[in-house]
């Protein structure tokens, strides 16, 4: 075990003379000396003390103001300061500013062993405690970062895995290579201009690319059909919203495949209640799948397609505007066109390419 270091601090030699001799038969206490208080605070600034024995009537810088500048410091404020006096009149003075006790002048030597060497064993455990707190907090953190980067994997997997399902529904069918990311981006800045949180805009921006995922299901004689679809065939494109809602079932634990499977499921669902597949209306289709069907048709009508040129933005708009309330939700599409210019950048900032279904192309996007 270390010896038990105390610092003594009085003007007169014969009184530091005195509590060296108190101690002097304890071979685990070592005393040091300072004669006045620039000394004092120069030790106990340089060296770790278990106790500090502060006489309170010195010269130029008496007990009690070193005692203030001690317990001005962080590092020393459960430092255990035993003011030493002949005044009583000090004690409740110096009890106010900070002291641990008070021995009175002249010294009853057992009581100043005592005092003294319990206060040290308190300092000992005061310091093994925080060293302890200090690993055990410093082992939370590495712990606590060691959690945030796996969730921060895993958060980053899911929203690779969405993307690249967004992008399976994409290459199997006649939409432009932009599309997917466009329409993403169109409904994060819906949702965020709706007051969603940030942590749902980002949701929505990962979840959005999953709205066509059904697709993948429908035969290639109807998906890739460049005409206008018949009454059956129709009926088996529209299959598209249940198969994409199928195929992300199960996913609770996935916030975005969760979210995914909804848009999925809603986003062909009309406000006025004649869309499909279940004919919800109103605020009965959920809030996301309101989002992003304003974002999908808008970018559906206003980019080209291998059997259709792009249309107008005025006619794109003027179609917009006549689907407030029966197609779209009428508060989220003022939103949209009080903001149209936002709208029309994130258009700009993902143009198509021109072969947007070659696997080059695949490849240089997932490098």
């Amino acid at each position: 075990m270390d010896k038990i270091h105390i610092l003594a601090v009085d003007d007169e030699p014969f009184n530091l003379d005195l509590i060296e001799a108190a101690f002097a038969m304890n071979d685990d206490v070592q005393i040091f000396n300072a004669t006045d208080g620039f000394k004092a605070l120069a030790l106990v600034m340089e060296l770790p003390f278990d106790v500090v024995l502060l006489d309170i009537s010195m010269p130029r810088l008496d007990g009690l103001s070193v005692l203030a500048k001690i317990r001005a410091e962080a590092s020393l404020a459960h430092l255990p300061v035993l003011m030493v006096t002949a005044n009583p009149e000090k004690k409740h003075e110096a009890l106010a500013k900070g002291a641990s006790d008070f021995i009175a002048k002249p010294y009853n030597v057992e009581e100043l062993q005592l005092r003294t060497l319990n206060y040290a064993k308190i300092s000992r455990y005061q310091r093994r405690l925080s060293r302890y707190n200090e690993e055990l907090e410093h082992e939370v953190a590495l712990r606590t970062q060691a959690l945030q980067e796996s969730l921060k994997l895993a958060k980053a997997t899911e929203y690779e895995i969405s993307i690249r399902l967004g992008r399976a529904s994409e290459f199997r069918d006649l939409e432009t290579g932009g599309h997917i990311k466009r329409m993403s981006y169109y409904s994060e800045h819906l949702a965020r201009l709706f007051g969603l949180s940030e942590e749902e805009c980002e949701l929505i921006l990962y979840a959005a690319p999953l709205h066509d995922i059904g697709k993948v299901g429908i035969p290639d004689r109807i998906l890739l059909k460049p005409g206008r679809f018949e009454g059956n065939e129709f009926e088996i494109m529209k299959q598209h919203a249940l198969l994409g809602a199928k195929m992300l079932e199960d996913s609770d634990q996935f916030p975005v495949l969760r979210a995914g499977r909804i848009i999925a499921l809603e986003h062909h669902e009309k406000y006025d209640g004649s869309g499909y597949p279940a004919g919800k209306r109103g605020e009965e289709i959920h809030l996301y799948a309101r989002i992003v069907a304003i974002a999908d048709v808008f970018d559906a009508l206003s980019s080209r397609r291998v059997y259709k040129e792009a249309m107008p933005l005025e006619r794109t708009l003027q179609m917009m505007r006549e689907g407030s309330g029966t197609h779209f939700d009428p508060t989220l599409t003022a939103l949209f066109l009080e903001h149209l210019g936002d709208f029309l950048m994130i258009k700009e900032r993902f143009p198509d390419g021109e072969n947007p279904h070659s696997i080059l192309d695949l490849i240089e996007e997932i490098r």
